[in-house]
């Protein structure tokens, strides 16, 4: 079913920036199709984009309660001044819908593979938070000398945002959230409340379509104002309006409330169903408007030590205070005291660069949509208009990785064919039950389940499917995974291995380009459903199949992170320690340690070795631990430690002599005696150099011999020569 009215109406003539100005706009949201009002905030994002910056780089804020359309504003804005950034617009969410929380690292690899794909991306940092974090520290000088606009959805507390911020004013973040973000100061958000009574009225008719709203004016001003005039709500009741033609807007209003009431309602004894624990059950406080706008201009805050002077602020509500009370703002205490809430006139949104503070370290907890929201309310009624398969997939989706599915993800989350499955995705993005994401780089549409809606999602799931059928699909899910990314490496390799059975038609990759396209566009979906089920613990199987897919997979397409691999690897080391698996978890920490010796980390690989010792050594497996015992000497030695360098040279020297491995053993010995070489025992090294030589000698290694021979020539030149 084609979308009523799908064209742009806007109140803001020309603000489409035109494609290609800026690149990185493809990798923004796509965003509703139908766009109205905010016409004053815009104008405030862009008078606080235009102030001078010195310094860091300028961050501005929309803050709104969930459904009030911060991140259409949010991406809007970006495609209005992409022009003015021609170094490229990053994107990155920081939330999950579920509500867990984005670690800076992650979202700061993921910006640096946006801003250079060719770029080394570091290895994490043994903790994901902090300026410190090599990611961080990487993507900061990225964008020094560089003009970006970064826009960050979804900053769930100021400890996700510090990290990111570079020192160049000639970039820009925009971060939406749904809370305050203490600890970075002198940032006035834009408050994002409802629409006002035009825009409201503007958007109902376009999206109900035909002359149902025109004709009843009162009625559509009473929906808006049921609504709370915000932006998904009214998608919401749209959507119930269309699928319930023979319905007028006043009998929509009335079932809001109904629906609003139920919600809200306590449970009745003896109602299992009822008496579950509701999600986002308590509304938190509002956070003081500290940025009101008027004609379209924001409105300069007081001077420090002084309160601003009380304004009203955009839009009819006040964001979710998901943290703490502001500055100078006791407990308990709400903002509808003007300006004696923030003794500095100072809040947490768009501003300039001086008077930074780090934050305190605290996470913010998620933010709630309690159920007294007519947003809620008017999801209910939507949803059941549903036919019982679309309710089975939107139930579904919450279990797809990251909450972004495709028609591949979808068909295998509930069994049905591809098509079948885009014509379900289509048909409920168009009923505003998901969001339409940006497509992958194959042309596939993607969508995404609203966090808005997902907790409600998931208690539909836990009480309309049966366990059981959650967990075959996800098995489904994670096969179709398997089988695809085996599919792409014999693409790109042909001689690595014989190729999975032929996927249906419209599954396939076609060519080793798609292969590599598809391994690429989908990597950190594909790691996020790892992640997933390794987290739940009860598909390792299958989630260990993933793993050695990918292990196999991501290194053919020349572009495979060494972060992708080191987050696979640890992945092992959880199911293999879980399930009581020594030797495998050795093994584990043995890749990990190599790739902390590739990305120069000595000291933190060799604790990666000596952890892998250990479990070789619960399982008496000799070769592992020889492995370790080498691993570990050779991080010493990078450290200048050659005291432990010989000491761990020697015992891995001595496993490798009592398993007969002579190649091993001329290598070792060549290795200690670089290390008596170190610490000036020359008659040392030039045994162990000799003893190296007897067994190349054996072996038949001739440019084995060769080099030997010269370093031992080397040492016994400046021992002669008194060195």
């Amino acid at each position: 079913m084609a979308r009523v009215a799908r064209k742009t109406a806007t109140m803001d003539p020309g603000s489409d920036a035109p494609a290609g100005l800026a690149p990185g706009l493809e990798r923004l949201p796509a965003g509703p199709t139908l766009f109205v009002g905010r016409r004053s905030e815009l104008a405030a994002l862009r008078a606080a984009a235009a102030r001078p910056a010195s310094g860091r780089c300028p961050v501005l804020v929309l803050a709104g309660r969930p459904g009030s359309g911060r991140t259409a504003l949010a991406v809007r804005f970006a495609r209005t001044t992409a022009a003015d950034y021609p170094d490229g617009v990053l994107f990155a969410r920081l939330s999950a819908p579920d509500g867990s929380r984005v670690p800076p690292a992650r979202a700061a690899r993921l910006l640096l593979e946006q801003l250079d794909p060719e770029a080394a991306v570091p290895l994490p940092g043994a903790a994901e938070d902090g300026r410190d974090e090599p990611g961080c520290v990487a993507l900061r000088a990225a964008l020094a000398g560089r003009r970006v606009l970064l826009v960050l959805d979804d900053v769930r507390d100021a400890g996700q945002l510090w990290p990111l911020l570079a020192d160049e004013p000639g970039c820009l973040v925009l971060a939406t959230t749904a809370g305050p973000l203490t600890g970075i100061e002198d940032i006035d958000p834009v408050i994002l409340g409802g629409l006002d009574r035009p825009a409201s009225g503007e958007l109902l008719a376009d999206l109900v379509g035909g002359t149902r709203i025109s004709c009843d004016p009162v009625g559509g001003a009473d929906l808006a104002e049921a609504c709370a005039s915000r932006p998904a709500a009214l998608r919401l009741m749209a959507g119930w309006l269309r699928a319930s033609p023979k319905s007028a807007v006043t009998e929509a209003v009335r079932e809001l409330h109904r629906a609003v009431a139920e919600e809200s309602a306590p449970p009745v004894k003896g109602d299992t169903a009822a008496a579950e624990p509701a999600v986002e059950s308590a509304p938190a406080k509002p956070v003081k408007p500290v940025t009101p706008v008027k004609d379209g201009k924001a409105v300069k805050a007081g001077k420090p030590g002084k309160p601003g002077k009380p304004g009203k602020p955009v839009g009819a509500e006040k964001p979710v205070n998901a943290e703490q009370p502001q500055k100078g703002q006791e407990k308990g205490e709400t903002a509808e005291k003007g300006g004696k809430g923030d003794k500095e006139g100072k809040g947490t949104g768009a501003a300039g660069a001086a008077g930074w503070v780090k934050p305190a370290p605290e996470p913010a907890e998620p933010v709630p949509v309690p159920d007294t929201d007519p947003l809620i309310g008017a999801f209910t009624l939507l949803y059941r208009t549903l036919p019982p398969a679309r309710a089975r997939m939107l139930r579904a989706l919450t279990l797809a990785p990251a909450q972004t599915a495709d028609p591949r993800t979808a068909s295998a989350l509930v069994g049905c064919p591809v098509p079948e499955a885009a014509e379900t995705l289509a048909a409920l993005a168009e009923r505003e039950l998901l969001g339409e994401e940006a497509p992958a780089e194959d042309g596939t549409p993607r969508y995404r389940v609203p966090g808005r809606l997902y907790p409600r999602l998931v208690r539909l799931r836990e009480r309309e499917d049966r366990p059981t059928e959650t967990e075959l699909a996800r098995a489904r899910l994670l096969e179709r995974l398997v089988r695809l990314t085996d599919t792409a490496r014999a693409l790109l390799d042909p001689a690595s291995g014989p190729a999975p059975e032929p996927l249906p038609a419209a599954l396939r990759l076609h060519s080793a380009a798609h292969a590599r396209q598809w391994l690429l566009g989908e990597r950190e979906l594909l790691l996020g459903a790892v992640a997933d089920a390794i987290g739940q613990g009860d598909l390792d199987g299958s989630a260990g199949r993933l793993v050695t897919a990918l292990l196999r997979a991501l290194p053919l397409t020349g572009a495979a992170a060494p972060a992708d691999l080191y987050r696979l690897h640890e992945l092992v080391l959880t199911v293999a320690e879980r399930n009581g698996r020594p030797r495998r978890a050795s093994a584990a920490l043995l890749n990990l340690g190599d790739l902390q010796v590739a990305a120069g980390r000595w000291e933190q690989a060799a604790g990666h070795y000596r952890a892998a010792l250990e479990h070789a050594r619960a399982v008496g497996d000799e070769p592992l631990c020889a492995r370790a015992l080498e691993g570990a000497a050779g991080c010493h030695r990078a450290l200048g430690d050659a005291v432990r360098a010989a000491d761990w040279y020697g015992r891995a020297l001595g496993l490798r002599q009592s398993l007969g491995d002579r190649a091993a053993e001329a290598r070792l010995l060549a290795r200690v005696a670089e290390a008596h070489t170190a610490q000036r025992r020359f008659e040392e090294a030039d045994r162990e150099y000799r003893a190296a030589l007897a067994v190349l000698r054996r072996l038949g290694d001739e440019r084995g011999r060769e080099a030997v021979g010269a370093a031992l020539a080397d040492l016994r030149e400046r021992v002669d020569g008194g060195w």
